[in-house]
């Protein structure tokens, strides 16, 4: 993989709205989600947390600043893309803890414009070639992944179903 280069981006500026507080630092297996998904990551020739700033969240790793007000994993992309030193991102929200390294990179050596799971853009692999499709939908209010799709060349890739677990609630952790 290191031949290709890739960029991994960590969204950790989420609402947690449904969590009650930041995500990227709730523990499962006692270590904080941020934690997990930065090692999961590793493989990545370089890593970029991507988030909210004045958050102040306490990481293990610098967070690179999305510069919107907006609470939506669209910003995090862009901002990422923005950021990345490589082609290829792999693009990896904080709260899916499950997730293995092995998954990111058949998304990421699969990525036309995108590279996508069955069951949505994250995680997912994005081009940054990409960028300015991602730019016009953020300045257009539409904060959905989702419809940015159908603008790209995207595939989607099987993966397993259970590593696609979402951290949505604290009871969400006991139960994964």
């Amino acid at each position: 993989m290191a031949d290709r280069g890739l960029t991994g981006v960590l969204l950790v500026g989420g609402a947690s709205e449904r969590f009650g507080s930041p995500k990227a630092l709730a523990i499962h297996g006692g270590r904080m989600l941020a934690e997990i998904a930065w090692d999961t990551l590793a493989f990545c020739d370089e890593r970029l947390g991507v988030g909210k700033a004045a958050d102040g969240l306490e990481l293990p790793f610098g967070v690179v600043d999305d510069g919107t007000d907006v609470r939506a994993p669209i910003a995090g992309v862009v901002a990422g893309l923005r950021a990345a030193r490589h082609d290829v991102c792999i693009v990896l929200p904080v709260d899916m803890p499950l997730v293995r390294p092995e998954t990111l990179q058949a998304l990421a050596f699969a990525c036309a414009d995108a590279a996508v799971s069955q069951n949505g853009p994250l995680p997912g692999a994005y081009r940054t070639s990409t960028l300015p499709v991602f730019e016009r939908a953020l300045a257009a209010g539409d904060l959905s992944l989702r419809g940015v799709l159908p603008g790209l060349d995207t595939l989607v890739v099987e993966l397993d179903e259970s590593e696609l677990v979402n951290i949505n609630t604290p009871d969400d952790i006991t139960r994964i």
